[in-house]
């Protein structure tokens, strides 16, 4: 298996269908997040995977995604009932 990068994924979507199916996509990938910010561990095929999925799912003129990848010499910073990103030993999806 490939070695996963932590990366911060972000979005804005105007319909509420398809924030629907955009939530649906990351999520399918998240750790942890809130709201429209959501950590995510993705090895490469998995980062592909992702954008691709979201390609489909956004009209590139009206919405917003970004896919931020976190030094992982940084330390991740979190405060009040935050929890530590922390890369799952599997993901269940069902």
């Amino acid at each position: 298996m490939s070695k996963r990068a932590l990366y911060l994924a972000a979005y804005d979507v105007s319909d509420p269908k398809r924030l629907r199916r955009a939530l649906a996509a990351v999520k399918e990938h998240a750790t942890g997040g809130q709201k429209s910010v959501y950590e995510c561990y993705l090895s490469d095929v998995e980062r592909a995977d992702l954008l691709s999925e979201l390609e489909a799912v956004l009209a590139l003129e009206e919405d917003r995604f970004m896919l931020i990848r976190l030094d992982p010499r940084c330390r991740v910073e979190t405060l009040g009932i935050a929890v530590q990103p922390a890369d799952p030993n599997f993901f269940y999806v069902g």
